[in-house]
């Protein structure tokens, strides 16, 4: 501004002003921060690059990022020139200035502040909203991906007749489109609106017109569009209600029309929209006719009819006519609920077979014969056990084994093995120092594999491993293969392996192994630039200039199996259980992978985070499935993904072939997923079917198993996920895989199951299984069996309850808990067995100083007779009488755990008296959890007992011979006084 006076003449002061040098050193440093933060910036874009090049994904990557560029500029550019476009031109209509009124004059001043600026604020506005608008886009590249690329279901909706991939692929976009233009409408409204405003073509206060013709037309117009865009919308409502979700007292959540919707709502929105469309045309004409009335009063017939024809007549409809006769009129509609929500969820084929729930054989000796050949009781529980693996074969402190081990099969002699199996992987908490070259270089891995039989225990109850030690020996999955375990569940840190640090392999008796990574996993850090791209994006200087790192260097990271299938396919939803499998020489990582969407016709929707949630989920969040909130109402097990546990490679397999999702997808991301008939044999027999889906089939079939709406509409038939008897977390009952055979099936097959209780009460309602053997015909096939609801049949609850109350098992169990001692329930197994149910539960105690479960007892009950042996063998024996043992309970006052009465005779005195030492000694040994010496003192009980029997047998001789009478029991109540309360260790379970 020029000198206005009133001071010196003389050349001006520059006060304050920083030197030349200052100036340029300033300007060297903004530079700098501005140079930095882009660095900042390109590390983040170009570390993901490298890791998707490096798993040989890239083509995820550019897709992905194109297509949110695309969107971003796309439908940023669209909102900067619609909102730029009407601020301009409502600046281009504006009337000549006259401050001819108080609001005039104080806008004037707001006129000349902006003046000299209006071209940034326009540029400023618009970019802002172009910035917002084009990051919501981008966020919509999943809907854009599908809307492009979907294939067509060839099925229709039962209301529209319209092909099921409209509701699923094409009218996501729709809606999307359609808030955009509602968002951009509005805006430009606003941004006009203040603009006419400003310049003076809208007025509040000041006399006369309160708007200019330009400004009324121009705003008319802007309202016309946004009044077409509503119509549009009553229009698409019309679609949306076959998949909207609403309340429905008769069933809980409904998804679909119900009758209120087919004939209130429907012929509503239809309405609302022609008067829509007549609104908005009389919006337009304003152009012409330059008069608010018209359009205002149809602005506010449209609101008045959206109140009385799409919110009142419906509800009138819905009090007067469907409420009297419910049943009746919602039937029809929830026919079509029932088809639509079977067939998405995939349980459609499923068999409900009416199961007596009792035994029809009287032949105790064939259902014990029988009871072999129904199913290999899993006795080995491999959510129990995880800690006994850890301390019997962790070898290690930095070795762990997951909390949770899996269930697979493995061939042993030509016979299929149920086995439990878990990785011997890294656990950086157990490394003797920590820091960061033992952090990230020097301990990277874990080693071997270690399994067990699932229906055996040694003598001790301990797991037979069929594959043990370090390096792992067993000839698990055919014997050599690579044992290194580079990615893992456990592995969530990054390692950088392959340069000129060695890695700690594994240790034997003559000390540490040393290795070098020789995989081509990871980025090589051989380049500068990737280095410093690494050390910004971990937050981590030390990679830019260690000395660790030189030529063949390779940073890991994405390491846990759902990591990395998840990143290189973004649009699957993963299960929760990843399990490993010894295949072709490798260990594999086996992930099963979801196709899933909202937007099916008529089904119902579930909560995948509530719906696969259980007593594992709720004490392992490992095990949870990745989208936890997804709400969907269709569901595919399409992807069967594999990791590889040394080199990290991800392969792809495509499983269901029909899945109109996935082919869509497999538009979108071509050359991803392999077809299904790539999958190698040795894979294909360790795969199997999922848990999370089978946990939201089953939760699904507690509504769904029946067919006909009345019987639905009733809720009689309504069931429930029990909750897990075995602890009081009080949440689901898992499901358990388990070889078995279904009642009218010839031969066993490995098998998911579940049990499912009426509504509020514990009886059993059903028993579900699936088949989940991997290549057979019958893979994926849903059985329920539906028990009598006329009589009771004990559910889990109850049985664990009667296994609890039982005298003689309560007493039991009572002194295996003496001397600190924990008892753990193993997982309650059920088998149907000759129209009846056989129970198996392993009992698992921790004695004393022992860190780990031992299976000790194993519980049985079938058709109201219980046992509680030291093996299944035994138990089996009991409740089928195979033994000639009874099953009776102890007569009242009687103690089963004491030895038996005493006698007369001296001989046999003696042997008593030492059967009730030994058996203090063993009690005493429980206490202390010492069970060598348990082992001893009850092989010492067992001979003192055979002496006492024998020198009984002895005196009855002697006293019949005499006429005298026997001094003690026979042979049977000796037996019978035996303490049935502590496991034996000299026996091992027979389990076959």
């Amino acid at each position: 501004m020029p000198d206005r006076g009133g001071g010196p003449t003389g050349p001006r002061m520059r006060v304050g002003r920083p030197s030349r040098r200052v100036r340029t050193l300033l300007m060297t440093l903004g530079v700098l921060a501005v140079l930095a933060m882009a660095f900042v910036m390109f590390a983040g874009f170009w570390t993901d690059w490298l890791w998707y090049r490096s798993v040989k994904y890239s083509s995820v990557f550019t897709t992905t990022l194109s297509t949110k560029i695309g969107l971003f500029f796309v439908f940023g550019l669209l909102m900067a020139v619609a909102v730029g476009v009407n601020i301009w031109l409502a600046h281009r209509l504006r009337p000549p200035l006259s401050a001819m009124s108080m609001e005039q004059q104080s806008l004037d001043r707001y006129r000349m502040s902006v003046a000299p600026y209006k071209k940034w604020i326009l540029l400023g506005i618009t970019s802002l909203v172009g910035l917002i608008a084009g990051a919501s886009a981008a966020g919509q590249w999943r809907t854009w991906l599908m809307w492009v690329n979907g294939v067509p279901f060839n099925q229709k909706d039962p209301q529209f007749h319209l092909d099921v991939s409209f509701y699923a692929f094409d009218l996501p976009w729709y809606r999307f489109m359609l808030g955009f233009g509602f968002a951009a409408a509005i805006l430009s409204l606003i941004a006009a609106a203040l603009t006419h405003y400003l310049y003076g073509g809208l007025r509040v206060t000041s006399p006369g017109a309160r708007a200019t013709a330009a400004a009324t037309g121009h705003l008319s117009v802007l309202l016309g569009i946004f009044v077409a865009l509503k119509a549009v919308a009553y229009w698409l409502d019309r679609y949306g209600l076959a998949v909207k979700s609403s309340d429905f007292k008769a069933t809980g959540n409904w998804t679909g029309l119900r009758y209120v919707d087919a004939n209130a709502y429907l012929p509503a929105k239809t309405i609302l929209f022609c008067i829509a469309v007549i609104c908005a045309l009389l919006f337009f004409a304003t152009l012409w006719r330059r008069t608010w009335q018209l359009p205002v009063i149809g602005f506010g017939l449209m609101v008045l009819s959206a109140v009385l024809i799409g919110g009142l007549y419906p509800a009138i409809v819905q009090k007067f006519q469907v409420q009297p006769n419910e049943q009746a009129k919602e039937a029809p509609y929830v026919e079509k609920n029932l088809k639509a929500t079977r067939d998405a969820y995939g349980i459609n084929g499923t068999e409900v077979t009416e199961y007596a729930g009792a035994s029809t054989t009287k032949d105790k000796t064939k259902l014990r014969d029988d009871a072999d050949g129904a199913a290999s009781i899993r006795l080995l529980d491999p959510n129990v056990v995880s800690p006994t693996f850890q301390q019997l074969q962790q070898v290690r402190n930095y070795y762990a084994f997951p909390s949770n081990l899996d269930v697979d099969r493995y061939s042993k002699d030509g016979k299929d093995q149920d086995t439990v199996i878990g990785l011997r992987e890294l656990n950086l908490q157990g490394i003797p120092k920590s820091n960061w070259i033992n952090n990230h270089f020097r301990y990277t891995h874990g080693f071997g594999v270690v399994a067990a039989k699932g229906t055996n225990a040694d003598a001790e109850g301990r797991p037979e491993f069929t594959e043990y030690d370090l390096p792992s020996k067993g000839g698990l999955g055919g014997g050599d293969y690579e044992q290194r375990i580079y990615y893992g569940e456990k592995t969530g840190q990054y390692s950088i392996v392959g340069g000129p640090q060695k890695e700690i392999d594994y240790s034997d008796d003559t000390g540490e192994k040393t290795t070098s990574y020789k995989g081509k996993s990871g980025v090589n850090l051989s380049n500068p630039v990737n280095r410093a791209a690494y050390a910004v994006a971990f937050s981590e200087p030390q990679i830019l200039y260690s000395g660790a790192i030189g030529e063949g260097s390779r940073i890991l990271y994405n390491r846990t199996p759902k990591e990395r299938v998840e990143a290189v396919a973004p649009w699957l939803t993963i299960d929760g259980d990843a399990y490993p499998a010894v295949v072709g020489g490798k260990i594999e990582w086996i992930v099963d992978a979801y196709t899933t969407t909202n937007g099916y016709p008529y089904a119902s929707r579930t909560t995948l985070g509530d719906t696969t949630a259980d007593s594992l989920t709720a004490a392992n969040n490992q095990r949870a499935v990745v989208a936890q909130q997804n709400q969907v109402n269709y569901i595919r097990n399409s992807v069967k993904a594999t990791v590889d546990a040394y080199s990290g490679k991800v392969t792809l397999y495509e499983w269901d072939t029909k899945d109109p999702v996935l082919k869509t997808w497999k538009k979108a991301f071509p050359g991803t997923v392999k077809p299904k008939g790539d999958i190698p044999q040795a894979l294909m027999d360790h795969l199997r079917y999922p848990q999370d889906l089978f946990k939201v089939q089953r939760e699904l079939l507690t509504r769904y198993h029946v067919k006909d709406a009345e019987t639905f509409l009733s809720g009689s038939e309504v069931w429930q996920v029990p909750d897990d008897p075995t602890n009081k977390s009080g949440n689901a009952v898992p499901p358990y895989y388990l070889s078995m055979k279904m009642p009218g099936e010839q031969s066993q097959a490995f098998s998911l199951t579940t049990t499912l209780t009426p509504n509020g009460r514990d009886n059993l309602s059903a028993f579900v299984s699936v088949n989940a053997e991997a290549g057979t015909s019958d893979y994926g096939k849903i059985n329920v069996l539906k028990l009598p609801t006329g009589r009771t049949v004990d559910g889990p609850k109850r049985v664990q309850s009667q296994f609890n109350s039982e005298p003689s098992i309560a007493e039991s169990i009572r002194l295996l808990r003496g001397g600190d001692s924990e008892v753990e329930y193993g997982n309650l197994l059920t088998v149907p067995l000759d129209g009846g149910l056989l129970y198996v539960e392993p009992v698992y105690v921790r004695g004393g100083g022992l860190k780990y479960p031992l299976l000790r007892k194993v519980l049985v009950t079938y058709g109201g007779a219980t046992a509680f042996e030291d093996t299944l063998d035994q138990a089996l024996n009991k409740v089928f009488g195979a033994d000639g043992s009874t099953t009776e309970p102890p007569d009242e006052g009687e103690d089963e755990t004491t030895p038996p009465p005493t006698s007369n005779d001296p001989t046999v005195q003696e042997a008593l008296d030492d059967a009730q030492k030994a058996f203090d000694q063993g009690q005493e040994a429980l206490k202390k959890g010492d069970w060598e010496a348990y082992g001893t003192a009850q092989k010492d009980l067992e001979d003192a007992l055979e002496r006492a029997e024998d020198a009984q047998a002895a005196a009855d001789k002697s006293a019949g011979s005499s006429g005298k009478p026997s001094a003690s029991g026979d042979k049977k109540t000796e037996e019978s006084s035996k303490p049935s309360s502590t496991p034996s260790s000299s026996k091992s379970p027979d389990t076959s």
